[in-house]
C-alpha cells in the first residue's frame, strides 16, 4: 500500500490517520516534511509516471561517466577531472617521502623524529577540521566548496618549496590536512548523488584507483627531476621542484573542477532540463537523494548510536595504521632492502599497478555479484602475505622483500570498498556526513599513529604491527557483512507486514537507513 506525500492541512490529515491505524511508523511521518533536495525537482509533476527505459538508462549513464569519471574508454577533460584531482590527494601527501630521499632532512635540519612527526601533521589538520568541512559540505554547494579547497590546497603545498626550517614545515603539512580533508567525503558523497548503489562500488574504486597513478607518476617525476639535477644542476634543491610541480597542477585542477564538476543533477549544464530530471529518477532506487541543507540532531544521534558506524571509524582507525607507516616511509622502506635512494623513487613505482587493479577488478566484481567485504577483504590475505615476506626473507633477497612490498598494496582495497559502503549504506544527509567524518577521523587518527611505530632504523616492530592491524580488519569486516544481512531481513519482514505502508516518494524523503524499511543495505 502507498500513501500519497503531501503538505499543508491534508498532509496532517493523512498523518493523523495513518498513526491511528498503526499503517506507517510515527517517525518515519514525522521526518518526512523536511524532504530531500530531489523532491524539489519533481515540483510541477505531480501525478505523472516518469520511467526510465534500459536504453535511456544506458545514454545516460554514459554521459555521466563521460563527464564525472572514466568509466569508458573515451577521453575527455571532463570526465577525467575527479580522478586526476584524487590522484594528486594522495601525490601531494607522499610528496614528503619522496623529499626525504631528495635532501629535505638535512636541508630544513631535522632528525629521524622530526620526520615523523611531519607526516603526522598532515592529519592533525584533517582530523581537527574534518567534522565542519563535512557539515559546510552538507550547507554549501557541493562542487564549489570542494573546488574551493582543492586550490588551496594545491596553493599551500607550492609554499612547502619556500620552507627552510621545522616550524615552517610543519605549519604547512598541518593546513594542508585541513583543506584536504573535504575532497575525500566530497568525492563520496558526488558519487552517491549521480550513481545508484551497484555501480557506486565500480566508480569509486575507478576514482580511488588514481592512487596508484600517482604513486607510478609520483615516483617517475622525482627519481626524473633528482637525476637531471645530479646531471645538469639547478637552481633550488630537487625536493623544491617537486612540491612547486604538484601543487600548482593541482591549483590548476581545481580551477578545471569548479566549472566542470556541478552541485548536483539540478544544476549540471551538461544535461538538458529533462535529463536532470532523469538524472534523479533513476537514483530512486538507492532509496537517497542528492543531498539536504538541514542539520538534524536525530540523524546525528542515529549516527552516534548506531553499530555499523562505529564499525567503519574502528575499520579506518586500525587500517590506517599500516598506512600511515607504509606512505610516509615507503621510500625509506625500500632503500633498507639494499636499494640507493634513486632507486627507491624509481621501484616504488610498480606498487601503484598493484593497487590500481586490485581496487578496479575486486570493487567491479563486489558490484557485479553484490559482495564489496568478502571479495575486497580477500586483499588483506595478500598483503599480510607480503609483509611477512619482507619480515621473513634474508636481507640477501632484496627483490623478494621488494616483491613483498608491491603485495602490500592491495590493502587499500577494502578500505576503499567500505568508503563506497559509506555512501550506500548509509542514509539521511546528516547522519551520512557525520559517519563520513567519523570514518574519516577514524582515518587520520590511524594515520597519526602509523609513522610513529617507524622508529629507527629498524623496521621490523613497525612491520609486526602491521600484520596484527590487518588481522583484526579481517575480523572487522565479517561483523559488517554478517550485520548487514541481519539488517535486510529485519526490514524483509517489516515490508511484508499486511499492514505495511509505503509513502509516496519516500526515497526522497532523508530518512536514515534505519528508519526507512524499503533501505536495502549492500554488503
Amino acid at each position: 500500500m502507498q500513501l500519497e506525500h503531501t503538505e499543508g492541512p491534508k498532509a496532517q490529515q493523512l498523518v493523523d490517520e495513518a498513526i491511528s491505524h498503526g499503517h506507517v511508523d510515527e517517525r518515519i511521518l514525522k521526518h518526512s516534511h523536511d524532504a530531500d533536495e530531489a523532491l524539489k525537482a519533481f515540483a510541477g509533476h505531480e501525478g505523472q509516471v516518469i520511467e526510465i527505459d534500459e536504453a535511456t538508462n544506458k545514454a545516460l549513464l554514459r554521459k555521466i561517466d563521460w563527464n564525472m569519471i572514466p568509466a569508458s574508454t573515451t577521453v575527455f577533460p571532463g570526465e577525467v577531472i575527479m580522478c586526476v584531482v584524487y590522484g594528486l590527494n594522495y601525490l601531494d601527501k607522499t610528496t614528503l617521502s619522496y623529499a626525504s630521499v631528495m635532501g629535505i632532512k638535512n636541508d630544513i635540519h631535522i632528525d629521524s623524529s622530526q620526520y615523523s612527526w611531519l607526516g603526522s601533521m598532515f592529519y592533525f589538520g584533517y582530523l581537527g577540521w574534518e567534522y565542519p568541512t563535512n557539515r559546510l559540505l552538507q550547507r554549501l554547494p557541493l562542487g564549489k566548496y570542494s573546488a574551493f579547497n582543492i586550490m588551496m590546497w594545491g596553493l599551500v603545498l607550492s609554499c612547502f618549496a619556500a620552507v627552510d626550517n621545522y616550524g615552517g614545515a610543519v605549519t604547512i603539512r598541518f593546513f594542508l590536512g585541513v583543506f584536504e580533508a573535504a575532497v575525500t567525503p566530497g568525492f563520496a558523497l558526488l558519487t552517491s548523488q549521480w550513481y545508484t548503489k551497484s555501480e557506486q562500488g565500480t566508480r569509486t574504486g575507478i576514482w580511488f584507483s588514481f592512487n596508484g597513478w600517482a604513486q607510478i607518476f609520483g615516483g617517475l617525476v622525482a627519481y626524473g627531476i633528482a637525476k637531471g639535477v645530479e646531471h645538469h644542476g639547478a637552481v633550488i634543491a630537487p625536493w623544491k621542484i617537486v612540491f612547486l610541480v604538484t601543487g600548482l597542477l593541482t591549483f590548476t585542477m581545481g580551477v578545471i573542477f569548479w566549472f566542470v564538476i556541478p552541485d548536483n543533477q539540478m544544476n549540471a549544464r551538461w544535461l538538458k532540463p529533462e535529463e536532470r530530471l532523469l538524472a534523479i529518477e533513476r537514483i530512486r532506487v538507492n532509496q537517497q537523494g542528492v543531498g539536504n541543507k538541514h542539520w538534524k540532531m536525530y540523524q546525528l544521534r542515529e549516527a552516534l548510536t548506531d553499530p555499523l558506524s562505529w564499525a567503519f571509524f574502528l575499520y579506518a582507525l586500525i587500517s590506517d595504521i599500516p598506512n600511515g607507516g607504509i606512505s610516509n616511509f615507503f621510500s625509506l622502506l625500500i632503500q633498507s632492502f639494499g636499494f640507493t635512494a634513486d632507486e627507491s623513487l624509481l621501484w616504488g613505482t610498480p606498487g601503484g599497478v598493484v593497487e590500481i587493479v586490485t581496487l578496479v577488478v575486486c570493487l567491479h566484481l563486489g558490484d557485479r555479484y553484490n559482495n564489496r567485504i568478502l571479495i575486497s577483504g580477500s586483499c588483506l590475505l595478500i598483503s599480510i602475505l607480503g609483509m611477512a615476506l619482507i619480515i621473513g626473507l634474508p636481507k640477501s633477497n632484496p627483490n623478494g622483500r621488494l616483491g613483498g612490498y608491491y603485495l602490500t598494496q592491495a590493502s587499500a582495497t577494502p578500505f576503499v570498498a567500505l568508503l563506497s559502503l559509506v555512501a550506500s549504506n548509509v542514509s539521511g544527509y546528516t547522519k551520512k556526513t557525520t559517519v563520513a567524518a567519523m570514518y574519516l577521523i577514524g582515518y587520520c587518527v590511524g594515520n597519526i599513529i602509523g609513522p610513529q611505530t617507524f622508529r629507527g632504523d629498524n623496521y621490523v616492530p613497525a612491520e609486526i604491527t602491521i600484520i596484527c592491524c590487518w588481522g583484526f580488519n579481517i575480523i572487522d569486516l565479517l561483523f559488517i557483512y554478517f550485520y548487514c544481512k541481519h539488517q535486510n531481513k529485519k526490514k524483509a519482514a517489516i515490508r511484508a507486514r499486511p499492514d505495511y505502508v509505503k509513502l509516496a516518494n519516500q526515497e526522497f524523503l532523508d530518512l536514515t537507513d534505519r528508519e526507512n524499511p524499503e533501505f536495502i543495505y549492500r554488503v
